[in-house]
């Protein structure tokens, strides 16, 4: 099923795969004709599509992903090139927004009702209302051009290839700095929110009651027990997260001009460049089918009884 998803996206969205290709102008139609039946015939378009999807089948259980006419590349060598950027962004943005809102959320929970608490939950509820391409433009304008702290465009400064390795990696992190921070805000909200509200559902529970009788800290109270209660629904909703920080991650990187997944698939939408998305495509599947792999395997180990279910 998978696969098909794959496969038939691209063919569903708009746009003309050969016409990028041939250049009409002023040219004899029998010719542009001629050309466009041959582009068709290079790209495997004139096929049904059923064998389309054949060869599509064929090509990947050799691990051959197409190619890229637009780009005048090979769709594997594309995705190597953009693929570690974007994990990168999404990877960092995703840990930092998840460490954040859970000790955030466990923190507002245990001092409910007191000022620190609403404000917390007004900007998380007006940051989950903003989207993540609007948060990075703020940071853009706000951050690179005004004041100028950080990067306008990139993920590293050119010709920095003599540089020191030290060097480099500060490069690298200045660049991704405000693509972070605006994915991580984006990604914070709707965490903290939950984490806020399973700790509060805790707070009265019987456990509870007993731990505080027993005379357990206030930190061993606040963590291990009150906020071990929002847990298992936090690791599902970071599983979760994971298609939805591809997604903000793509509009996060065509602001910035971050290299990544996001701005080669904007451009395979632009060219309708059927190779491409499906190999974005793919990548997106693969990421989050890990993603909720790794997560039903740690849920286990926090709670044994999810394997039993």
């Amino acid at each position: 099923m998978l696969t098909v998803l794959v496969f038939l996206l691209p063919r569903f969205l708009p746009g003309d795969p050969v016409g990028n290709l041939v250049d009409a102008g002023d040219a004899d139609p029998e010719y542009v004709a001629q050309a466009r039946a041959a582009a068709e015939r290079s790209l495997g378009l004139d096929r049904p599509l059923p064998e389309q999807f054949g060869r599509f089948l064929n090509d990947l259980a050799h691990g051959n992903l197409g190619f890229s006419a637009g780009n005048n590349q090979s769709v594997g060598a594309l995705l190597r090139q953009t693929v570690p950027w974007t994990v990168l962004l999404m990877g960092t943005s995703l840990v930092l927004s998840s460490f954040l809102s859970y000790r955030i959320g466990v923190a507002a929970a245990w001092r409910r009702g007191t000022v620190g608490d609403r404000a917390i939950t007004v900007g998380s509820t007006l940051l989950h209302a903003i989207p993540d391409y609007a948060l990075a433009m703020v940071f853009l304008v706000l951050f690179a051009v005004r004041i100028r702290l950080f990067p306008i465009v990139g993920a590293s400064t050119p010709f920095t290839q003599s540089a020191s390795g030290l060097y480099k990696i500060g490069d690298v992190a200045s660049h991704l700095v405000l693509p972070v921070a605006a994915l991580t805000l984006g990604l914070m909200g709707t965490k903290f929110l939950l984490v806020r509200n399973a700790t509060l559902g805790a707070l009265g529970q019987d456990y509870m009651v007993l731990a505080r009788a027993k005379g357990l800290p206030e930190r061993l109270l606040k963590r291990r027990h009150a906020g071990r209660n929002a847990l298992l629904p936090f690791l599902n909703l970071v599983g979760i997260q994971v298609g939805i920080a591809f997604g903000g991650a793509t509009f996060v990187q065509t602001v910035f001009g971050y290299p990544g997944v996001g701005p080669l698939m904007v451009a395979a939408v632009r060219g309708a460049d059927y190779a491409v998305l499906q190999g974005c495509f793919l990548v997106a599947a693969v990421l989050v089918l890990t993603a909720n792999l790794v997560v039903d395997v740690v849920s286990v180990g926090v709670d044994p009884r999810v394997g039993a279910r």
